[in-house]
């Protein structure tokens, strides 16, 4: 019997929700897509709970629709610019007769590395080792069963609201569905367009969403920095639209269909005719104005980016250059604008390594985090962890520390 698994993306601009199946050969299949605009969100943070949980009701059906399995559980990303990261360290001596150490000694250590002062509406999400020292032995990076007396770590601590998640467990179970986990999305991301090589030598992910861009930098296999920045696809949609005087939901049209980012790459700079509003005449105007528009605010987004990347200490550390993701990469030149920015490779992120299904489909970069939650749960249903985060609204409080209680084994997928 296959097992099924949901990964939810709960964006600014759309809700998605991916289906997909493991047979017996460990083939995974993409068994149905379920898209609904995204409404009560701003910058990725939930606003309006009966708005959102109405999006999310609708990409569910849409995805029980064209994929024939009745959801009861997803995966759901978060992301906002509530998301905050920073590093920390932790000391443990190590007992025991043979003083070699154990699992529980990691475990004792990770859980020191948490001992910080957080505001009160403050929670860690993740706690990632990025090496550990054995008796002033760097370099390490697992160290159960080497032996020594005193056993240091620096780790990589992720926050966001309790609030946040809150409001993301109580949307979806209006939706009359279970929340088994709940994932960082730039982390989702990684898992569906990275390669195990880049995260080795070193690769900086850029999922450029509707409200936020997501950042994430690996360097030795392991996650490095990480960043959410609340500028992204609908602030340039909004230049748009501020600029030339027409509608949104023009200027999300024309940005999808003749927008460019890069002017130097601008080939043709053909015309665009845009109805005119209220019965007035037909507006013409140049593409090379469009990239005009769009072009500052790109480069506004890239200018921070690059600033995270230099605060991370590793931009001379990312061999691979960087990869674009999410629906915002998608505007023509924004690859061409980034490497001259960022003066690094530059790669598309796509989805890739299905087997079945809706293969061609899911090859798009606006897939990147849904496919992500999806290998997510299948990671961790492989390694045997699985529940589900609360039931109903009455335990909600219940299920978010479940959720704060899962978090700390994350660590382990990096």
């Amino acid at each position: 019997m296959e097992n099924i698994y949901v990964g939810l993306d709960i964006g600014t601009t759309k809700v998605c929700a991916v289906v997909a199946s493991v047979g017996a050969n460990n083939e995974i299949n993409i068994l149905g897509i379920g898209k609904s605009k995204s409404e009560g969100l701003t910058r990725g943070v939930i606003t309006h709970i009966d708005k959102a949980a109405a999006s999310i009701s609708a990409a569910i059906y849409d995805a029980e629709q064209q994929s024939g399995v009745k959801i009861q559980n997803v995966v759901a990303g978060i992301a906002g610019d509530h998301i905050q990261s920073f590093q920390n360290r932790g000391v443990v001596t190590i007992s025991g007769a043979d003083q070699s150490i154990k699992q529980g000694d990691v475990n004792r250590l990770i859980e020191d590395t948490k001992k910080i002062l957080l505001p009160p509406d403050r929670k860690i999400l993740h706690v990632i080792p990025q090496e550990f020292i054995v008796d002033g032995q760097d370099g390490i990076y697992d160290p159960v069963g080497v032996s020594g007396l005193r056993m240091e770590a620096t780790v990589h601590i992720v926050t966001g609201l309790v609030s946040a998640v809150q409001n993301i467990i109580k949307c979806i179970q209006r939706a009359k569905v279970n929340v088994s986990d709940i994932v960082l999305e730039p982390f989702a991301s990684a898992n569906a367009v990275l390669e195990h090589e880049e995260k080795e030598v070193g690769v900086a992910l850029l999922d450029i969403g509707g409200g936020t861009a997501d950042l994430a930098i690996f360097s030795d296999h392991t996650i490095r920095h990480t960043a959410v920045i609340g500028i992204a696809g609908n602030k340039v949609t909004d230049d748009i639209r501020r600029g030339l005087g027409i509608l949104a939901a023009q200027a999300e049209q024309i940005k999808l269909q003749y927008g460019h980012a890069y002017l130097p790459a601008l080939a043709d700079n053909e015309p665009i005719t845009l109805p005119g509003i209220g019965g007035r005449e037909p507006m013409v105007i140049e593409q090379r104005m469009l990239c005009q528009i769009i072009q500052p605010r790109m480069e506004e987004i890239l200018e921070i980016v690059a600033l995270e990347i230099k605060r991370s200490a590793y931009q001379k550390h990312l061999s691979a250059g960087i990869v674009l993701t999410g629906g915002g990469s998608l505007i023509k030149g924004a690859a061409d604008l980034t490497r001259e920015i960022l003066g690094m490779p530059v790669k598309m992120g796509i989805p890739r390594g299905f087997k079945g299904g809706f293969v061609r489909e899911i090859e798009n970069p606006m897939y990147a985090t849904g496919v992500g939650l999806v290998l997510n749960a299948i990671k961790k249903q492989q390694r045997g962890i699985t529940g589900n985060i609360g039931e109903t609204e009455k335990k909600l409080s219940g299920g978010v520390k479940s959720v704060f209680t899962k978090m700390k084994d994350w660590f382990k997928e990096f």
